[in-house]
């Protein structure tokens, strides 16, 4: 099996921390060499392990956008 190789080219935000340490983040990651995507995964503190994620591109980012734009956050209960 092929090594996976990554590189975090943009840190945009910490969404949440959980009690380990990680951290779910939404970053700029470029995978294998290729362009850098969008993507939101759980990292480990030192950035050496990941959980599993999505990856966007810029079209896919701006229709989440507007979907997340139509939701009413007030009719969620916590």
């Amino acid at each position: 099996m092929a090594e996976l190789t990554f590189e975090i080219t943009e840190s945009i935000g910490v969404l949440s921390e959980n009690a380990k340490g990680w951290t779910k983040e939404f970053n700029m990651v470029s995978w294998n060499g290729r362009e850098a995507k969008y993507d939101i995964r759980e990292w480990a503190p030192d950035h050496s392990r990941m959980g599993k994620g999505v990856t966007l591109n810029a079209d896919e980012l701006a229709t989440l956008k507007s979907l997340l734009a139509e939701i009413d956050l007030d009719s969620f209960d916590e």
